[in-house]
């Protein structure tokens, strides 16, 4: 792949890096923000999604409702099916970006863990930067987690590597938050002993812990907040989501507010009965449009992402002074 262009002054301009190449952020269209085409863990037997016919049969239904990118945040070690996204993406006419990072310890083996030990920064940053595996496709962003109500060591070591990785490339850090707890402990962590950039954080999962307190102390700070699961069936918030989104809106966030499915299991997959990704679209954008008016939603769903995930990338470690 060629260099990015610079402008005038020699500046690489931002860019989104998707599975096919590095994108102008205008170019991503309505966007699941938060989804996953493949995915498998051992704390979750018998829930994986590998079945790439149905991946591409999810994403054509999503691009029969408008849809025009998703950003599947399945992290190392967790069945991301590099090599599988470019062709899905090619077939779909759907963007697709794929992430690095790493879960809960929970969805890893002890001994896959240890092999990591000393190298996670490393690991993130060569899938950002040189490609996922043999697969050649580079990693647009980092996926970690938090615990419930708290940061334990894991998550500390994750969000550490995390920040390395960040201050490396410029990646955006996408953050898991177990039942939408700990949201400022995370940016406590991350923006505040790491030095990344709030705009440069995605919370994850807000809508499963609907405080608004939190949420607004959350995008005061500088984050995006991600509202998904639609596609869950074991998160009964989705009734209180337009109510949390429009309090943001109407305090000046709209901005920082990005929307998506999170399907994460087969059973949830729109192709086998479930809501699936096209929900997002179906359903749950025009009743957010009753909330928040139709053109902050179209602003969420196209603008929004596009802010959160183009990056001046870069190749050299920075770090600010």
């Amino acid at each position: 792949m060629s260099p990015a262009p610079t402008s005038p002054g020699g500046a690489v301009p931002a860019r989104v890096r998707t599975v096919l190449g590095d994108v102008p952020p205008e170019l991503l269209g309505v966007c699941d923000a938060h989804d996953h085409l493949f995915f498998g863990s051992p704390a979750l037997p018998g829930q994986e999604l590998r079945d790439a016919s149905a991946a591409r049969a999810e994403l054509a239904a999503f691009r029969e409702q408008g849809g025009g990118s998703v950003v599947q945040w399945t992290p190392y070690g967790l069945g991301r099916r590099a090599a599988d996204l470019p062709l899905l993406s090619r077939d779909t006419g759907v963007h697709v970006v794929a992430a690095t990072g790493l879960h809960q310890a929970v969805h890893y083996t002890p001994e896959s863990l240890r092999e990591l030990r000393g190298r996670l920064a490393d690991v993130f940053v060569r899938e950002l930067t040189s490609g996922i595996g043999t697969s050649g496709v580079r990693a647009g962003l980092v996926k970690v987690a938090g615990g419930f109500h708290a940061l334990d060591a894991h998550a500390r070591w994750t969000m550490t590597a995390a920040a390395e990785a960040h201050h490396a490339t410029g990646a955006p850090i996408a953050v898991h938050l177990e039942l939408g707890t700990a949201a400022l402990d995370v940016l406590d962590l991350l923006c505040g002993a790491l030095e990344v950039p709030p705009h440069r954080v995605i919370l994850g999962h807000l809508n499963r812990s609907p405080d608004l307190v939190v949420q607004r102390q959350a995008a005061e700070a500088g984050a995006y907040l991600a509202f998904d699961g639609p596609s869950r069936a074991n998160h009964a918030t989705d009734w209180s989501m337009p109510d949390a989104v429009r309090a943001l809106a109407d305090a000046g966030f709209g901005h920082r507010l990005l929307l998506g499915a999170d399907t994460t299991t087969a059973a949830a997959r729109s192709v086998n009965g479930g809501p699936g990704m096209p929900y997002l679209l179906r359903r749950v954008r025009p009743r957010l449009a009753l909330a928040l008016g139709a053109e902050l939603v179209e602003r969420v769903f196209t603008q929004n992402p596009g802010r959160a995930l183009a990056v001046e990338w870069r190749s050299t470690p920075t770090r600010p002074t």
